[in-house]
């Protein structure tokens, strides 16, 4: 006899409504599947039949049902064989799939479990019994349904979010490319000595910003920030400080003040007061920042510093020796009329002046604990050979080696002047 199919019309369809559950019967005996239909469809479930599994498997080609009721002994393909076809073809949509069966040996539901069956019912089936595993494969459907629903809602969640990161990591890329260009010069050679800078960013964008900017006739500005926290709202921060401070245009550089030959360098404590001033009038910020500003005379070698709060300037002497000293100070941008202090320092033909910022001193070593003014010193002790552009790559290949770290904490910056007190070709 062929294989036969029974499907009301209402489920010639391809979709999975909202509706009852749709039951796809499966026994090669007429009067079985009737009387499980019968009971079936008065508990509110829709019903397709089928007399084989060959006949099972085009029913669920037409439609897939949301629970299966096959029996395990049938000629041609059994109970186990069409669980195992009905498991590949499934796809996204899972059927709950009960194996009626008389076997009851655990070797036998072994079986049916690697097969891909659900639950077991013993023939001859009780009513009670098939209703209550139908009602339990029902609760189990509405949840595998609502995690899915779920999944897909956390997927296209994560998509969007993946989207969103990847836009804003590339205008992070394009926001560190454009604060790096802040720094036009890394090195430049003046008549009395080489300066060099350094400015390497903890993630896409940093609080940390180096400079120059010309002075009177044979002075040489210098300055090195570091605003507090990191990120985006520190580097807006950072590029407004750059005007304040700019090579470009002297006539807005607060650190000079003009005079009948051109600009000279204000006294660096009342340029910071001033700066301090500024920021806590004109920006709306919770940021503030630590500052170094150097006036350097090419000529004669000595170097007037204000200092708010940054770390000390070293001074490596060309025998050498190092020393570390400043008069410490406020930061800026924390509170209204505080005063500064300036102080000087002198170098010899040979000596390099090095101002950092602390994401050198505060980097830690292998061990956690901070590199700090000693740290720093045994680094450059054993770099004291090393010239320009290059020691600051051995000084980061060195914070790395002792850190441990690809990426530092901190944003790490730094500006070295190399004193020479005599002519160059430029």
């Amino acid at each position: 006899m062929a294989d036969k199919l029974l499907i009301p019309e209402t489920d010639k369809l391809s979709d999975h409504s909202d509706g009852p559950r749709l039951v796809l019967v499966v026994d090669d005996s007429r009067l079985q599947r009737k009387i499980l239909s019968s009971s079936l469809k008065r508990w509110g479930y829709r019903v397709v039949e089928a007399d084989s599994g060959e006949a099972a498997l085009a029913a669920c080609k037409i439609r897939a049902p949301d629970l299966v009721l096959s029996d395990w002994m049938m000629p041609g393909m059994s109970g186990i064989e069409f669980c195992k076809a009905f498991r590949e073809m499934s796809g996204e949509h899972y059927g709950y799939f009960i194996l009626l069966t008389s076997k009851s040996e655990k070797n036998d539901v072994a079986e049916g479990l690697d097969a891909g069956a659900d639950d077991f019912l013993t023939k001859p089936v009780d009513g009670h019994e098939l209703r209550a595993r139908m009602t339990a494969g029902t609760r189990i459907l509405e949840m595998q349904r609502e995690l899915t629903l779920k999944n897909r809602v956390i997927t296209d969640t994560l998509d969007e979010l993946q989207r969103l990161y990847d836009s804003l990591d590339s205008d992070l890329i394009e926001a560190k490319q454009l604060q790096q260009s802040l720094v036009r010069e890394r090195f430049k050679t003046f008549e009395g000595g080489d300066l060099s800078l350094l400015l390497r960013s903890s993630g896409h964008v940093g609080g940390d910003l180096v400079g120059f900017y010309p002075a009177a006739p044979g002075h040489l500005g210098l300055y090195s920030i570091d605003v507090s926290g990191h990120g985006i709202s520190s580097a807006l921060m950072t590029a407004r400080l750059a005007g304040y401070l700019s090579a470009s245009a002297l006539d807005q550089n607060i650190a000079l003040e003009k005079t009948e030959d051109g600009y000279r360098s204000r006294p660096p404590d009342e340029a910071i007061e001033t700066l301090n001033e500024l920021v806590l009038d004109e920006m709306e910020t919770e940021h503030y920042f630590t500052l170094m500003l150097a006036d350097v005379d090419l000529k004669t070698g000595k170097v007037v510093l204000g200092q708010a709060g940054h770390p000390h300037p070293v001074i490596q002497r060309v025998d050498g020796t190092m020393e570390q000293d400043g008069t410490g100070g406020f930061p800026v941008g924390l509170m209204s009329g505080v005063t500064f202090s300036k102080f000087e320092m002198q170098l010899h033909p040979g000596d390099r002046l090095m101002i950092f910022s602390d994401g050198i001193t505060e980097c830690p070593d292998g061990c956690g604990a901070l590199i700090g003014e000693e740290g720093l010193e045994e680094i450059l002790d054993g770099l004291r050979e090393v010239r320009g552009p290059d020691l600051f790559d051995s000084l980061v290949a060195s914070l790395t080696e002792i850190s441990g770290l690809s990426e530092f904490p901190d944003d790490v910056s730094g500006v070295l002047f190399e004193f020479t007190g005599q002519s160059q070709e430029k």
